[in-house]
């Protein structure tokens, strides 16, 4: 691993496999695992509320990054159409 390209694949890999790992123990658990590995309950953490929670604050952020984006865009091509004048 002695390219940049290497370093980078593994560095994605290894964020990725965080991230699912993030994911996956976020996720409700289904009906009769109310336990994890710790012996932890499950349904001290209120994971449907959570889960409800994260979706609709989820869709507030891709609305916003949506509109940003497309004000971004309107922005660059005016910036456009003032150069070609």
């Amino acid at each position: 691993m002695t390219g940049w390209r290497s370093k980078l694949v593994f560095m994605l890999i290894i964020y990725f496999a965080g991230f699912a790992t993030a994911i996956y123990f976020l996720a409700p658990a289904p009906d009769g695992q109310a336990i994890d590995s710790n012996g932890i309950m499950a349904s001290a953490f209120k994971t449907d509320a959570f889960a409800q929670s994260f979706n609709v604050n989820m869709h507030k952020c891709l609305d916003f990054s949506k509109d940003a984006a497309q004000n971004a865009g309107k922005f660059i091509q005016q910036k456009f159409q003032e150069k070609d004048i």
